[in-house]
Formats: structure tokens, C-alpha cells, sequence
């Protein structure tokens, strides 16, 4: 058989919804200024989809920095990987910049958050060692996990006791091989919203011997006293060995970064296969990401803006009646049941009539049956964006529960 013979997007567990969502509810365009309401199809839309937690994509003071960097230095400097001549003051500034706000030694700048947490897994870990991670880990740690040709473990979701009884397992088979234990979880699920148990796989420290991994992609800039994390918000950020955050949510850019002690971040910064073979981060991106941090450190404001609308967006839900989860966070989902035609029927609702653009999830991302609209507030959105959304959900929720969206058949996307 030819390769490409084989490469049937209709077999594919999204792509067999190709013909019928392309362009509406997959790679979707939005188009305009980043912000609380945008353009879809035509149409002003009032979103709630885009990651941008702090107001920063738009923010004066960051369009001017980015602008004046791009003038000063354009989209090539400086060429070549770090190692070998993409290395600058400004990269050094913002890497130490970055571990001091999170309270470690050093950091490392990472070109992409996946591609960056991919090459952390792969270049700390051989054989002989074990990981033990959450059942509802991010793809990139998933896939991370895969290059790892050693032992791995899970447990289920935030159930710490199978957490014990996994790094019980991994201590067996470090004793034989001679190898160490990694425990890998999220600050912040992007998902569900709800937190790691960070302070609870800290404590396990006192009776095993293991290294600590934490992804705060989303609890970067939103959690905690500062925005320091979601270690922070524990007050356990001291037990986190690794930490990793992305600059594309509260950040609003393209990066990311890895903090730990200076030696673990020496060796980092010599075996990641994925920065050494690989051009530096533009100087663009470095220059606005240190102003993006100055802003997330000087104006606390914009975190309490954000929780201001966070916190109502969660009281209206749950006072309405509806399933938020366990959230702890500023990530809001909405569950529901339905299949996947009411889901898609109920989304084009939401989009063409009420003008509302939240993303949608569904079979087979999670089981059948289940409907998740995930919700994403931020500080520029504002409380009559929260109560037109409420009132926008309850109308939806009467009609799924009706049955009005059992067509059988998608919504007529090219209307």
C-alpha cells in the first residue's frame, strides 16, 4: 500500500467531521481585534474563546512594545539556535526575570509550550526511571511521555491515593534499575478547571523519594497572590522541582518557559533537543514578553478584574442551575448532556442568534452523551457580558432539555 493511500481523514476520530464542521465549528475564523466581541462570518459575536486571560493581546502599553521591537530589531534577530548564535542579554533578562517571579533559580526560554514540554520529558528521563502522571494531563505531556521508553503510571484524576499507590509501584522498579521518579500533574486542568492537588503530591515528598513536574500553563498570571501560579495559590511553590508555563494565556504570545534550580536548568538548556536544533525565539517576542511581565507583576488590577468577572460568570451559572464542575478556576465549563448533533445544533444557536462564540466539546474528546461548552472570562470582558451570557445559556438549556436540537441532522452551516 501507497503511504498516502492510507491517510483517510474520514477514519479519523475528528477529521470524519470534516466536510460538515470545516470552517464553523472546526479552524473556525475570527476575525478583528482581539477582544470580548469579534467578527465570525460577518457578525459581531461576543467571545468567549480565546485564552487571554489578562487583557494583555491588546493593551497600549504591550502593542507599543511589540511594535517598537519589530521596528528595532525585525521578525529574523537573532539568528540560529541559543547554543549557537542566538543568545542575547534580553533572553538572559527575561529567563531570570521569569524564575525570580516564580521563585526559582533559573529559567529557560522555550520556543512552544508543547514542543517545550515534549524536550523536558525526553532530555530528563532514560530507561531505568519512572513516571507517574494524571489521567487527564495535557496532550503535550502525553506525547512527552511517549518518547519515554521506561516505565510510566497512572492515576486517576486528582485521586491521590492511586497517586500513593503508583509511586509505590515506581519505587519498587526504581530499587531494581536504579533509576528515579517523576511525578508529573497540572496547576491549573484546562478542561475542567479545577487544580492539581499540588499541596497533597507535596506532602507525599515526606514519605517517598521523587521530583515534581508541574504544568501551569493556566495558572501562570492567574493564580496565586501575585499571579505568581498555581504553587503559589497553595503556598507550596518551593515543593514544585519543575516548573512550566506558556506565554500563550496570560502572556497572550508565543513562548514559553521552564524554572528550577540552576543546575537542573544548565542541563536543560545543553540536552533539549527541541532549543538546541532550533532557531532562538524572535527578539519581538522577547522584548514584549518583558513587557507583558512587567505589566502582569505592577498592575494587580488586571488579575482582580479578571476574578471580578470570573467569579460572577460562576455564581450566575450555578445560581441558574447549571453544571460548572469543580472548577477553582478561571477556566468555566458548562456541562450538559446531549449527543453530538444537539451539540452541534445547540453551538450554531448560540453563534447565530444569540451571538455568542464559545468553544465546543464533545465526542469523541469526551463520552458520548456529554456536551462541554467550555467558557474562557477575561479582564476586558465586563458583568453585562456575564449576564447576557446566562441569560443566552438558560434559553439553550430549555430548548436541549425540550429536545428541539434532536434533528438529526447539523445545523446548515453555509446559511
Amino acid at each position: 500500500m501507497d503511504l498516502f493511500d492510507k491517510l483517510n481523514i474520514d477514519k479519523t476520530p475528528l477529521g470524519k467531521y470534516a466536510e460538515q464542521a470545516h470552517g464553523y465549528f472546526l479552524f473556525p475564523k475570527l476575525e478583528g481585534e482581539i477582544a470580548p466581541r469579534m467578527k465570525f462570518r460577518g457578525k459581531e459575536v461576543l467571545t468567549w474563546s480565546l485564552n487571554n486571560y489578562l487583557g494583555l493581546a491588546n493593551h497600549p502599553e504591550v502593542r507599543e512594545a511589540d511594535a517598537q521591537a519589530a521596528k528595532d530589531w525585525g521578525l529574523g534577530y537573532p539568528m540560529g539556535a541559543r547554543m549557537m548564535s542566538g543568545q542575547t542579554k534580553y533572553h538572559e533578562q527575561l529567563e531570570q526575570e521569569l524564575a525570580t517571579f516564580v521563585g526559582k533559580e533559573a529559567g529557560y526560554l522555550l520556543n512552544f509550550g508543547y514542543q517545550g514540554m515534549l524536550s523536558i520529558i525526553d532530555s530528563i528521563l532514560d530507561r531505568k526511571d519512572v513516571v507517574v502522571y494524571d489521567a487527564e494531563a495535557h496532550a503535550c505531556i502525553i506525547d512527552g511521555l511517549r518518547l519515554h521508553i521506561g516505565k510510566r503510571f497512572v492515576y486517576a484524576h486528582n485521586d491521590i491515593q492511586r497517586c500513593e499507590l503508583m509511586i509505590q509501584r515506581a519505587q519498587q522498579i526504581t530499587k531494581e534499575t536504579g533509576g528515579c521518579i517523576l511525578v508529573i500533574t497540572e496547576g491549573v486542568y484546562g478542561m475542567s478547571g479545577d487544580l492539581g492537588k499540588l499541596d497533597e503530591i507535596i506532602k507525599l515528598k515526606e514519605k517517598y523519594d521523587f521530583r515534581l513536574l508541574v504544568d501551569d500553563a493556566h495558572g501562570f498570571g492567574t493564580m496565586g497572590k501575585t499571579g505568581a501560579g498555581t504553587g503559589e495559590h497553595f503556598n507550596v511553590q518551593d515543593g514544585i522541582d519543575i516548573y512550566f508555563a506558556t506565554f500563550a494565556k496570560s502572556m497572550a504570545s508565543i513562548g514559553a518557559f521552564v524554572a528550577s534550580d540552576q543546575k537542573v536548568i544548565t542541563y536543560l538548556a545543553y540536552n533539549m533537543r527541541s532549543q538546541i536544533f532550533a532557531k532562538s525565539l524572535p527578539m519581538p517576542l522577547v522584548i514584549g514578553a518583558l513587557k507583558r511581565l512587567e505589566l502582569l507583576k505592577t498592575k494587580p488590577e488586571l488579575k482582580e478584574k479578571l476574578w471580578t468577572i470570573v467569579n460572577a460568570l460562576q455564581k450566575g451559572l450555578r445560581e441558574s442551575g447549571f453544571n460548572i464542575g469543580n472548577t477553582n478556576s478561571p477556566v468555566t465549563p458548562v456541562v450538559l448532556s446531549g449527543e453530538v448533533d444537539e451539540a452541534t445544533n445547540l453551538t450554531y444557536d448560540l453563534r447565530t442568534n444569540h451571538n455568542i462564540f464559545c468553544s465546543l466539546v464533545t465526542y469523541p474528546v469526551i463520552p458520548k452523551g456529554m456536551i462541554i461548552i467550555r467558557l474562557i472570562p477575561t479582564a476586558v470582558h465586563s458583568l453585562e457580558d456575564v449576564d447576557y451570557t446566562i441569560k443566552a445559556f438558560n434559553a439553550i438549556r430549555d430548548k436541549l432539555t425540550s429536545g428541539y436540537y434532536k434533528t438529526g441532522k447539523i445545523a446548515d452551516i453555509n446559511n
